[in-house]
């Protein structure tokens, strides 16, 4: 049965692999009445109808995983393989999604916890500036635009520590909403809050020193 099975999770494994490397998946899955629908109607058709209509959820998804793992690892080679690891456990576990929640957000929560499992093997954590000061009551909207601080954040943030870099570039790059991040965190919504409200702070400190 083990034999079985690890065999099963095999072929899923190179068949995604396939797929993520531009093999032109089946041509229904090309067909315009996909893009009306949604993810999680589209994880019900993988579910019931045909897995390699899976390859359209990847479509959508990939470029968007890449970013976020890149803001992550900053590393492109280790981006890449947390992406294709994510997707790859995504498939296997489909059958264990809530199709009542959001797809979106549970893939980013396995991408979360993927790249944190490579960035206590390969990373060391930035150290918090010494000096900061969290109880300014200065933000960045009052200096910046909104385009103009997505600008700053794709700059900077590589230089402040993840626990305030991930929650800023859900914010404001992949823009998720206070809750999606709590789902993808499993944080609660007021410390999200606190969290991406220090960032702001930590960022604007940071770009200023680096004009």
């Amino acid at each position: 049965m083990r034999q079985e099975i690890f065999k099963l999770q095999h072929l899923l494994e190179l068949n995604i692999f396939l797929s993520y490397n531009h093999i032109m998946p089946n041509k229904e899955i090309q067909n315009s009445a996909f893009e009306k629908l949604t993810d999680e109607e589209v994880v019900e058709k993988v579910r019931l109808e045909n897995q390699e209509f899976y390859a359209y959820l990847m479509e959508r998804y990939q470029s968007k995983l890449l970013r976020y793992a890149n803001n992550l690892m900053r590393d492109d080679q280790r981006a890449k393989d947390v992406v294709q690891e994510t997707f790859i456990r995504a498939f296997i576990g489909l059958n264990g999604f809530d199709s009542k929640k959001k797809f979106s957000s549970w893939i980013y929560r396995i991408l979360h916890n993927e790249a944190l499992n490579v960035l206590k093997k390969y990373h060391k954590e930035l150290p918090m500036l010494e000096d900061f000061d969290f109880e300014s009551t200065e933000d960045l909207e009052k200096d910046f635009s909104q385009k103009e601080i997505a600008q700053a954040i794709e700059k900077c943030l590589s230089k402040i520590p993840v626990l305030y870099s991930e929650p800023l570039a859900l914010y404001y790059i992949e823009e998720k909403s206070y809750e999606e991040i709590g789902d993808i965190l499993k944080l609660p919504s007021g410390t999200v809050a606190t969290r991406i409200s220090r960032a702001k702070l930590l960022m604007k400190k940071i770009c200023q020193k680096n004009r």
